[in-house]
């Protein structure tokens, strides 16, 4: 497997990128419906730290997939799709990197309005994007929660359509996206030549 992306096939790099960010949206999205349920304390106050920082890495690393998408390219269209498939999936592809971009500063914006600090895992401080407001903060809770039941549908419809193609289709939709080196297609057999030795029939009679 190369680092990077081939007309065929996702780079080990972009397969990275993409199942890190899968990982991770997963643990967000845990934490984020259970810890409002969370009795106020220590252990509420570090898993609502965590939330911030898995974000923020997030955040950072959809910035560093799109900057080597812009490098690496991207593979062409699996033949045989038709074109209005590969156009949603071009705009389902642009709307969960908005996503990915839209929510993590959302949720900044959140804090910032809220007047807490922002750190990156007790390793470093980050500014405020806004100033201290009420409505600021209502509207940006808002938004954030919003934006991400859009990216839970969008990630089911996304996941959705790669399984269809890969049980139902048949092609590497799904697998080119998939660690592991590739099969090599199976080359199909050469008919052999046809035999040019004489027949009986063929054949010059004997003198007797």
């Amino acid at each position: 497997m190369t680092l990077k992306n081939t007309d065929d096939r996702w780079g080990a790099v972009s397969q990275l990128f993409h199942w890190v960010i899968v990982a991770l949206i997963l643990v967000m999205a845990y934490i984020g419906l259970t810890m409002g349920d969370l009795p106020n304390g220590p252990r509420k106050i570090n898993i609502y730290a965590l939330h911030k920082s898995i974000g923020l890495t997030i955040l950072a690393l959809v910035v560093l997939r799109v900057l080597w998408r812009v490098y690496a390219g991207a593979p062409a269209p699996v033949p045989g799709t038709p074109t209005w498939q590969q156009r949603i999936a071009s705009v389902t592809h642009f709307l969960l990197y908005a996503l990915l971009f839209a929510i993590p500063l959302s949720g900044w914006v959140l804090n910032s309005s809220a007047g807490y600090p922002l750190q990156w895992f007790k390793l470093l401080n980050l500014p405020a994007i806004t100033g201290r407001s009420d409505g600021v903060h209502e509207a940006a809770e808002g938004a954030h929660e919003l934006l991400f039941w859009v990216l839970v549908a969008l990630v089911v419809a996304h996941a959705g359509a790669a399984l269809y193609h890969h049980l139902f289709q048949g092609d590497t939709t799904l697998t080119r996206m998939l660690p592991g080196r590739r099969k090599a297609p199976t080359p199909a057999p050469v008919a052999a030549p046809a035999s040019s030795s004489p027949t009986p029939q063929d054949s010059p009679d004997e003198n007797p």
